[in-house]
Formats: C-alpha cells, structure tokens, sequence
C-alpha cells in the first residue's frame, strides 16, 4: 500500500497519545477491492495499524477539544482578570471619573500596588503636639482677631540632613506671621528626633510632630518616592481625628512662601491652584486660566499626568476632601499630585485659580543643594570648657550639621591676625 512506508518510519514513536491524535485527522479514501464505497486509507494499514483500539470512538473526540477547551478558557481567564483589575483600580481611587481620553496613558503609569488601591491605613507615631498657639500677635493684630478664620493644615515632609534644621527654622518664621495654623510636621526616621521636638515647641505655633519612615522597600528605589510616607501618614492623621473643617496644604521645607499665599488658600471651596515659580525646565508650573476659568495647564513635564502641577500649586478644603474615603497618595515618584487629585475626583470645572488670575507667584520651589555632613578633627581634649568649641560642636552633631572627631577629617585651623594655626596650638 502507498501508505504504509509513511507510518511504519513512525513506528517506534507510536503511544496511545499518538494514537489519539491520529484518529483525529482525516483519513484519505481509497476504494475497496469489491469495487464499493470509498474506504479510509487507515483501515487498508497491517494489522498492527488497523487493529481495535480499546478507546472508544467518544473518548477520542473528547481529547480531540481539549486543546481547543483549553485555549478557550485560557482567553476567558485572561479577561477576566483584565476587567477586575480595572475594576478594582477605578474603585481603588475612590470611583474617580475616568472618561477622559487622557486615561488611555494614565493605566500605562497608574503604578499602584496593594497600599495604593484603598483607603490609607498607616500606622501613627506622634512625637510631640500642641494644640496652643502661644503667639501673641500676627501681622500686627492680636491672636483671637483671627479666630473665624478657618484653620490651614500646613503639611511639611522632612528628612534627616545637614540642611533639615535651618530650613524648619526659616519656614518656622514664615509661619509665625500666618494666623489660625496648624503646622503638621511629618519626620522620615524611625524615632522621634528630640531637637525638632524642641524647636517647635519654641516657636508656640500650634503643631504635631509625627516619625514617618519610608518603608524599607522603597528606600533602594532611584527615585525613590521621598515625602510619600509622610504625607500618607498626615492623610492618616487627618482621618483619624475626623477633620472635615479646615484647608490641607503641602509645604516642602526648602520652598518660599508669599505670606499673601496663605490669605488667597484659606477660601478654598474644593481644590484651589496657582502657579509655582523656579520648576523644572520653564522655571513655572501652574493651570493656564481663561476668562477666570482653569482650562489646561503649563508644565514641562507632562508624563500622561492629567493634572501635571507641583505639590506647592494647591490646596483643598477638607470637607470636600472627606466625601472620598479612599484618597490616597501612591508610592509613584512623579505622579503623587496627579493620583493624589484624582482619588479626590476633582473636574477641571471645579478649580479655583488664585493669585489673580494665577498672574503671581506665591510660591517658589526654591531648592537647598544637599552635602554630607562634615567632620571636623578636633582633640577631645580641647572640647571642655576652655572654649566654646566643645559646646558648639555638640549642638552641630545633635542638628545633624558636623561632628568632630580625634582621628578623621580635616584638622581644624584657627586664625589670629590673619594667620593659620593649629587649634591645639591656641587652645592649649
């Protein structure tokens, strides 16, 4: 038979899979000896070939769609696991309007994992917290002058650096000219830090000093989401204490602030915004404003953002804020205004330009250049009370400014009538 050269090469290979798979094809027709119907060609083979299987014929169709089952519910599984997740990332941002066709770029940078898809829950540690505004006076009117006004929630990240000191005490007297405030400072460190403790009880701006670390998994990210933590554990703070009256403000600890800002914020209806002066490449980021409306905005990083501003370039009314339980802030480096304003389900409709018109800037995003904190040898000996170096020192290593040491860094000269000398040679 012209067949059966073919089938016997396949001979060694032969299993009851490959048997299967064989009754699935068609087989050729070749015609009987007897001159009658159309035979198939299988059932010419040796009678190795053309022996009774034990399989019955229903079986063999059942392994014949199998492969096509599978491939089927293979689809089937696929999208239903794509709607779900879409569906739980709508949800996730507190039922955020998602029509606009600028959403077709936003699931390509949503990055949101588990702590990102529901309301905050982190953990609070409150170092220190004051409720008193000890400040007698502010813009040359007595404290209880400003007692109708409603309370700024002013929200300042900060880190451990040789600069974090001398930019809170700068802020610091900034805010003491602002009335009705309350500064919310969030620490990125695992413990309470004692000096910052003091420093604002000092000043007698009402405050709360909270440690907000980074977890540990993002801290090897580049970037890393720096300040998220923080403001998380504010947004935490916030829904804990049940604030439903008051403005929410992001203040970093290194920009510049109007003092005119804080009077253009406290109105605030929903989301207020106005531009931010020294960003990125234009060296401005803020809405573009048309007969009094927001109608798009200028940035030089646009990204897919739909609301492309800086954290400096708004503020929301906490009562607005409360309808959303889920709002949230992503560990998304870049992109925490835009999620942030997006799990509020703000419309472009409901901002309040301010700063005329957003035609000023009240805001700049003025940036202290971070160095290492030096040391500085100095003889351990030479730190007592001889001189003041001891103390100073001190008070420089607590701050995370310097430190000095007997054995590293440089080895501290001292001048005298314009002339170096060794610090043991003037203090001994």
């Amino acid at each position: 038979m012209p067949s059966a050269p073919h089938y016997q090469a396949l001979e060694p290979q032969t299993s009851d899979d490959d048997e299967d798979i064989e009754n699935c094809k068609v087989p050729a027709l070749v015609s009987t000896p007897c001159g009658g119907a159309a035979t198939p060609a299988a059932m010419t083979m040796p009678p190795r070939w053309s022996r009774p299987r034990p399989v019955s014929s229903v079986s063999s169709r059942r392994r014949c769609w199998l492969p096509v089952i599978c491939v089927v519910g293979f689809f089937l599984v696929f999208f239903y696991f794509t709607l779900n997740s879409e569906n739980r990332f709508t949800l996730g941002l507190g039922n955020a309007n998602l029509d606009d066709s600028e959403d077709a770029v936003y699931g390509a940078h949503n990055g949101l994992d588990s702590t990102n898809s529901h309301a905050i829950n982190e953990s609070l540690h409150i170092c220190s917290e004051s409720h008193e505004d000890r400040r007698v006076y502010m813009q040359d009117k007595p404290r209880n002058a400003y007692a109708q006004l409603p309370v700024i929630y002013f929200v300042t990240p900060t880190y451990p650096r040789r600069e974090q000191i001398p930019e809170l005490t700068r802020l610091a007297h900034t805010l003491l000219h602002v009335p009705h405030i309350h500064w919310l400072v969030a620490n990125d460190h695992e413990r309470c830090d004692t000096f910052i403790d003091i420093l604002l009880n000092r000043f007698g701006i009402p405050f709360t000093h909270m440690a907000s670390p980074m977890p540990s998994k993002f801290r090897g990210s580049k970037p890393a989401p720096r300040g998220v933590a923080n403001r998380r554990a504010v947004l935490q703070w916030i829904r804990q204490n049940n604030l439903t009256n008051g403005i929410l403000y992001f203040g970093d600890d290194d920009n510049t602030y109007d003092l005119r800002l804080f009077d253009e914020i406290r109105p605030t209806q929903r989301v207020s915004m106005f531009p931010v002066g020294l960003i990125a490449d234009y060296a401005v980021s803020g809405p573009v404003v048309r007969q009094g409306k927001v109608v798009a905005f200028l940035d030089s990083w646009i990204a897919g953002r739909r609301w492309p501003v800086d954290m400096a370039g708004f503020a929301v009314n906490l009562n607005y804020m409360s309808q959303y339980p889920n709002v949230n802030m992503p560990y998304k480096p870049g992109y925490e205004e835009d999620l942030f304003l997006r799990s509020i389900n703000l419309h472009i409709d409901q901002i309040e330009p301010r700063g005329n018109n957003c035609t000023e800037i009240l805001v700049w995003h003025t940036q202290t250049k971070n160095k290492k904190a030096p040391v500085v040898r100095l003889e351990a000996k030479y730190m007592d009370g001889r001189s003041n170096l001891g103390a100073l020192f001190r008070a420089l290593k607590v701050m995370g400014v310097a430190s000095a040491s007997d054995n590293e860094g440089p080895i501290a000269l001292i001048s005298k009538n314009g002339k170096e000398k060794s610090h043991s040679l003037i203090l001994s």
